[in-house]
């Protein structure tokens, strides 16, 4: 089997989701790091990386063994699964249409919401040229509202997993983004089935392996 490369930005919390996937499904892969801005050669907005995603952004994942090339960290992480992950190991846990239905409203959920909340919180508390404390305060509420929706669904599946029964890559997709609480500016101190999830998920070994190959050290808990 030929070796995928995966296109990523040591800071960026998608790239993270798509190498433990590849981890968990023991997948070869490399990972291409590019940096913020316009560089034509190493640059995400740059001529080189426009040509393998035109929107700019990490990840975006290239298979040799299929000559596809996937970018949107949804579009990568189901690509991963129809292709390769034959034992369904990351999909829905059952296989009725609950099942599935379930498994795809809580992906959509961090992608729509959770994600975007909490990349605005960052945006406004540490990157906005001028402060705006009216939309830090609104993006700061928008993602905590967004921590009592996890946090109810947690104590209803068992605290382990997002899905009841086992890790499933809605976890994955989840784990890089509520792993930022603490650069947000928040706290998890109200929401002990996170803070508990977000510990185990620390330890597992596909998240240790893929926080050291994109970012270079392994997660410690916060």
């Amino acid at each position: 089997m030929q070796t995928l490369l995966l296109h990523a930005h040591a800071t960026g919390p998608n790239p993270i989701k798509i190498a433990i996937a590849l981890e968990a499904l023991h997948l070869p892969y490399t990972v291409q790091q590019w940096e913020f801005g316009d560089n034509p050669q190493n640059g995400v907005k740059g001529e080189a990386f426009l040509r393998i995603n035109e929107n700019g952004r990490v990840p975006a994942l290239e298979d040799p063994n299929t000559g596809v090339v996937s970018w949107e960290s949804g579009a990568c992480m189901n690509y991963i699964r129809r292709v390769y992950d034959k034992d369904n190991l990351l999909g829905p846990v059952g296989d009725s249409e609950q099942d599935r239905v379930d498994f795809e409203k809580w992906e959509y959920f961090l992608l729509s919401t959770l994600g975007p909340m909490t990349g605005q919180t960052n945006w406004f508390r540490h990157y906005n040229p001028s402060r705006n404390e009216d939309a830090l305060q609104r993006y700061s509420a928008q993602t905590e509202r967004c921590y009592e929706v996890l946090e109810g669904q947690l104590k209803k599946s068992g605290g382990h997993s997002i899905l009841p029964g086992r890790i499933t890559a809605v976890d994955y997709h989840f784990e890089p983004w509520v792993r930022q609480f603490r650069f947000a500016g928040l706290s998890l101190d109200k929401y002990p089935h996170i803070s508990q999830w977000l510990r185990e998920l620390t330890e597992r070994e596909e998240v240790q392996k893929a926080y050291r190959k994109v970012k270079g050290a392994a997660p410690e808990f916060p």
